[in-house]
């Protein structure tokens, strides 16, 4: 697994790194020994990048990385945290919080349930309107000068916030969404990553499975976020799936799966992108791995992108009214 340090001062992270938010929920149930299984099998395929946040089943994740992680080598992974996302005990969404002192607050129960004394990565997972990102900035700096953070990484946040976060601290990453049919970013927000000599790792690079190549329009469960999520939505997941079908046609000419192409892709569009696999499974996992094995050329490149268009996915990424709160779309 090759490594490349993330943005200009930040650490090494494997090729790819993992996401773990669908091992406590939101796509429907997941099994807890199956989640550890596929953690360990990422550490010992050399993925060295775990990703969480403190509100992924309100607790749940961060616990059970914490399980896997227990008798690794500290060295051996990094761990990427985000903060400030608000539920109430039905799981409902408040909104967010971070504050300096909710910032503290919120650190101190991550490294309980991680069971570690520190965190490599620690981010806002949204732009808290009612905070300034400097005073955001300002407080995991001031955890960083304390031992308890490493580095400090943004989220969904647009061009102008990163400008200004960068001016207090340095930054080593933006994690956002970022697709063969989520391509917002290449406007303005990873030239200023690149101006900036921040990193972006990037999650939702199969969509939350739709361009998987494997999603079928039976598969949503109770509880799933793909049930209110626009490109899911009846009139849309028809016209997204035959962009799949096109896709297909190319990895089959490139014996790779779809997921496999869609993967190479992100990671392709350069050495300072590091994609999130979301996988759950180990399965799902091996299939994600086999992704480095694929080469694409620029006429690769330039095929899959007239298969998929840049703005050719129907529906948003978010419903509306969560699209309305991310700053990454003002």
């Amino acid at each position: 697994m090759e490594k490349h340090q993330l943005g200009r001062t930040g650490p090494q992270v494997s090729t790819l790194g993992l996401g773990c938010m669908g091992m406590s929920g939101m796509y429907g149930p997941s099994d807890r020994t199956e989640s550890i299984a596929t953690i360990h099998a990422a550490l010992d395929a050399g993925i060295n990048l775990l990703d969480t946040g403190d509100f992924y089943g309100m607790g749940h994740n961060e616990m059970l990385i914490g399980e896997a992680i227990k008798g690794v080598e500290r060295d051996d992974f990094l761990l990427s945290v985000k903060f400030g996302a608000l539920r109430d005990p039905a799981g409902a969404w408040l909104g967010y919080d971070a504050r300096p002192a909710a910032i503290r607050n919120f650190v101190a129960y991550s490294l309980q349930r991680l069971g570690v004394d520190h965190i490599d990565i620690y981010r806002p997972a949204r732009l808290d309107p009612n905070v300034p990102i400097e005073d955001q900035i300002g407080a995991i700096s001031d955890l960083i000068k304390a031992g308890y953070i490493r580095h400090i990484g943004l989220s969904e946040v647009g061009a102008d916030t990163i400008r200004r976060a960068a001016a207090i601290h340095p930054i080593v990453d933006l994690q956002i969404e970022y697709s063969l049919i989520s391509r917002g970013i290449e406007d303005k927000i990873l030239p200023t990553c690149r101006e900036l000599g921040i990193g972006v790792t990037a999650y939702g690079v199969l969509s939350r499975g739709l361009i998987s190549g494997h999603w079928q329009k039976d598969n949503v469960q109770k509880d799933d976020f793909r049930t209110i999520s626009p490109r899911f939505q009846v009139g849309n997941v028809e016209k997204n799936l035959e962009l799949v079908e096109a896709l297909r046609r190319i990895a089959e000419a490139k014996g790779a799966t779809v997921a496999q192409i869609a993967i190479a892709w992100v990671a392709a569009k350069g050495k300072d992108i590091a994609p999130i696999i979301g996988a759950r499974r180990r399965d799902r996992l091996t299939e994600a791995l086999g992704a480095l094995s694929v080469e694409l050329s620029q006429a690769d490149m330039a095929a899959i992108e007239r298969a998929i268009p840049k703005d050719a996915a129907a529906g948003g990424r978010y419903p509306e009214a969560q699209l309305t709160h991310l700053d990454s779309e003002k």
